[in-house]
């Protein structure tokens, strides 16, 4: 994988995240313990609703940018969903299930970026 591909998506779908006003957003770099992808971005939203639109959104806007979605999971129920673009895997999370899944736990192992780092 393409560490500069895998930062320029991770960084558009920050943007788009950010623009439906996700909440703590988390970037875990896992490319060096995983062969999942390079980057892990957890973010929480408050609601259904808030939670699609921001992943609705990612994904218009990594399309446009000619990123290819691989798959999508628990959109329906929007307390935990993950799109995975392959280079990398995004969570949205409603609070209770962020807390309860604790993925940032899970991957200790892995690099936290500051989101500074990687907008830069």
């Amino acid at each position: 994988m393409d560490q500069n591909i895998s930062k320029a998506m991770a960084k558009a779908a920050i943007e788009a995240l950010e623009d439906k006003k996700a909440e703590d957003i988390k970037v875990i770099d896992i490319s060096e313990i995983s062969v999942l992808a390079d980057y892990f971005i957890i973010a929480s939203g408050s609601n259904k609703s808030q939670i699609q639109a921001m992943i609705d959104h990612v994904d218009e806007k990594l399309g446009r940018l000619g990123y290819e979605k691989k798959q999508i999971e628990g959109y329906d129920t929007a307390n935990w969903i993950l799109m995975d673009f392959k280079d990398i895997i995004i969570h949205v999370f409603d609070k209770e299930n962020r807390l309860f899944y604790d993925l940032e736990r899970i991957w200790r192992d892995g690099k936290q970026i500051p989101l500074k780092e990687l907008c830069s």
